[in-house]
This record gives structure tokens, C-alpha cells and sequence, in this order.
């Protein structure tokens, strides 16, 4: 399973494959991205993530959501989520990455990971190859919060008046840990 890290501005991608998609592997990927790239962005505050609102990281998903103010407490960064109204997944920048990532598969039998890491190194996006890195290990499906205990998660987020499941602003709680 592909995770698709675009820096919009520069053109620059990261992929991160891990073994399924769920809230806890989507934001490692994004904390694994973030430890790549930090140095590059030490400038940065907020960070802007455009997503499709699929059924890992929609604004609904308590565990995404517990992840993500986690993450912005972690990286010490400003989070804006922004996502996407269904069927229009097709607007995101990142959303055409993936056609360049299937024509280096082009009808492979992607039986192995090191197979797909091999496709992924060879494809080019904007000129260059992407950075590329896998997570490890296995992830829970199907993890859920209570409302209870969604409860203090809930109350860091900021949604925005007019469209709460499409804009969503997390502020850090504290100064960055030093990123490993």
C-alpha cells in the first residue's frame, strides 16, 4: 500500500509503502515523511494536507484524529487538514502520481515487496526519482475511539464553521521533540 508525500511547491515525492492502509500506518507514514524532510523545511509552521477523505483518514475517523493531534504536538507543526468532497479525489496534485507508479508496474505481478520498491525506485515524477521508504511491521484494522474517549482529542480540534468535516486545524500543544 502506497502513502503519496507531495511537496506541492517543489514537486518533490516521497512514497511510503506499508503492508495495509489504516488511521495508525497513514500518519507513521506522514511521521516518516516528516523525519526525511524537516531539515529541508526547518522554516515551516503549518503544515497543509490535501486528502481524499477516504475511510483511514476521513474527518470523522476518531483514531486518524487522535493520531494527527499527536502528530502535531510530535512535530511541533500547525496542522490544516483539507479535504477533498467524495468524487473529487481527482483534484489532488498527488492523485497523478500514481499513473507514472503503474506504468513502471505495467502489468508486473507484484508478488513481493521488494518487486514493488524496485518499480517505485525506477519510476520518475517531475524529472526526478522519489525518496522511498517502507514501514514496518503489521497494523491493527478496524481501531476506534469512544466518544468519551475521543472526547479530549476532540476538543484540539478546530473545524471550520462552514464545512467541519472538510477543514480541520490542529495547533500544537508544546515545542517539537528532537526529530530521530
Amino acid at each position: 500500500m502506497p502513502f503519496g508525500f507531495l511537496v506541492i511547491a517543489t514537486g518533490a515525492l516521497m512514497l511510503v509503502f506499508g503492508l495495509q492502509e489504516t488511521s495508525d500506518s497513514w500518519v507513521d507514514a506522514l511521521q516518516l515523511w516528516w523525519s526525511h524532510v524537516c531539515d529541508r523545511f526547518a522554516h515551516i509552521k503549518r503544515l497543509v494536507i490535501y486528502l481524499d477523505n477516504g475511510p483511514n483518514n476521513s474527518g470523522s475517523r476518531t483514531q486518524f484524529l487522535k493520531r494527527m493531534v499527536q502528530f502535531a504536538d510530535w512535530s511541533g507543526l500547525e496542522v490544516r487538514l483539507i479535504y477533498y468532497p467524495p468524487y473529487h479525489s481527482k483534484y489532488n496534485p498527488v492523485e497523478r502520481c500514481w499513473s507514472a507508479l503503474e506504468r513502471k508496474w505495467n502489468g508486473l505481478l507484484l508478488g513481493c515487496v521488494s518487486i514493488v520498491l524496485a518499480c517505485a525506485r525506477r519510476m520518475t515524477w517531475k524529472g526526478k526519482h522519489p525518496e522511498i521508504a517502507q514501514l514496518p511491521g503489521d497494523y491493527p484494522l478496524g481501531v476506534k475511539l469512544s466518544r468519551k474517549e475521543m472526547e479530549p482529542w476532540e476538543a484540539r480540534l478546530e473545524r471550520s464553521p462552514t464545512l467541519p468535516k472538510y477543514d480541520i486545524t490542529i495547533k500544537p500543544q508544546r515545542q517539537p521533540a528532537a526529530v530521530s
